[in-house]
């Protein structure tokens, strides 16, 4: 798939996660946390992806080793930034991490945050789930 379909991709999968965050009454005007998830087998080329990612202005976390079903191992880590739920923000972002794991032959695997509801509706005594997306 030619990266200008991988963005178009993105870029409608950016939008349907914001709208489903809203729907389950996550904050609109709230910062997030986003982390965008790398991973490669090749350390070195995650490393020079990490880099790329400093210098492009996003906080990166120290890589991990992680186990796949297959009994294989990829190393990961995420890089970070912190802004408002807005597509036009996403799909920059999005776009700027495809193009550097492209460039770093490393695989871009989308994002995540976490829903920020309204704390003084929750019952103390209800469990908190985190809603990943």
């Amino acid at each position: 798939m030619s990266i200008e379909a991988q963005l178009k991709e993105q870029f409608a999968e950016n939008r349907e996660i914001i709208q489903a965050l809203l729907d389950d009454g996550s904050q609109a005007d709230a910062e997030y946390t986003i982390e965008h998830h790398f991973s490669s087998t090749n350390f070195d080329r995650l490393e020079k992806a990490a880099v790329d990612a400093f210098k492009l202005g996003f906080e990166v976390n120290d890589a991990e080793e992680m186990e796949l079903e297959d009994g294989s191992t990829i190393i990961c880590f995420d890089a970070i930034a912190n802004h408002a739920l807005e597509a036009s923000l996403l799909d920059k972002a999005c776009e700027q991490l495809m193009l550097l794991a492209a460039k770093q032959k490393v695989d871009y695997d989308g994002w995540g945050t976490f829903f920020i509801g309204d704390e003084e509706e929750l019952d103390e005594d209800e469990d908190l789930e985190d809603d990943g997306f």
